[in-house]
């Protein structure tokens, strides 16, 4: 598989619409992901000293980060909207190859941050609610 360019990397939030459209929220200089999952543990007496877990159960989620240049999109204006209600909003990473990962998820944190004379930038956390599609 060859490498791909991070900034390819792009977080999308959804317009609200059936079906929906997304858009890309903008300025973005940084995007990280991280799957998560958690597995039971069923180890028992007769396991012979060894941990012993069951496949396919437990917990999975998505975490995503991300840090930018805010430009006023409205996109971004429809994240921060998602960020002071708490709703859960409909997202999609886009990836160089064309995979994305779709779903669900609430804004767990927004900050913004800015100097006299220079750019407003901001972070942003998301953790996902249901079920994440990879296509």
């Amino acid at each position: 598989m060859p490498a791909e360019k991070g900034s390819a990397f792009l977080l999308k939030v959804g317009n609200g619409a059936t079906p929906v459209v997304y858009q890309t929220v903008a300025g973005l200089r940084t995007t990280q992901c991280q799957i998560n999952g958690e597995a039971v543990n069923v180890t028992h007496k007769d396991s012979g000293g060894w941990r012993e877990l069951l496949s396919g159960a437990g917990v999975r989620s998505v975490s995503v980060s991300a840090a930018g240049v805010f430009l006023g999109s409205a996109a971004e204006a429809r994240v921060r909207a998602s960020a002071l209600s708490g709703a859960l909003d409909d997202y999609r990473l886009t990836f160089e190859s064309g995979e994305t990962l779709t779903g669900r998820f609430v804004v767990t944190r927004l900050d913004y941050a800015g100097d006299y004379n220079a750019e407003r930038t901001y972070t942003i956390a998301l953790e996902s609610s249901g079920q994440v599609v990879a296509q």
